[in-house]
């Protein structure tokens, strides 16, 4: 399946369906932490558009699949 461009906030409501969690914020940079996995930083406005390579670069960090968006 291919990654398709999305908004930030979309993409972070999908990592914390698949069990994330914000651990702290600053700004516009969040700390996600989950079980078993290093902390990710998150440092994407809202209504940021993520693209199809950065989404792909992200998912190996997170375990983030195109199916979870």
């Amino acid at each position: 399946m291919e990654w398709h461009a999305v908004k930030a906030s979309q993409v972070l409501k999908a990592l914390v369906r698949v069990g994330w969690r914000v651990k702290r914020q600053r700004g516009s940079h969040r700390i996600l932490a989950k079980n078993g996995w290093p902390d990710v930083t998150f440092a994407f406005h809202d209504r940021e558009e993520i693209g199809p390579r950065m989404l792909a670069r992200m998912a190996k960090h997170t375990g983030l699949a195109p199916g979870d968006l």
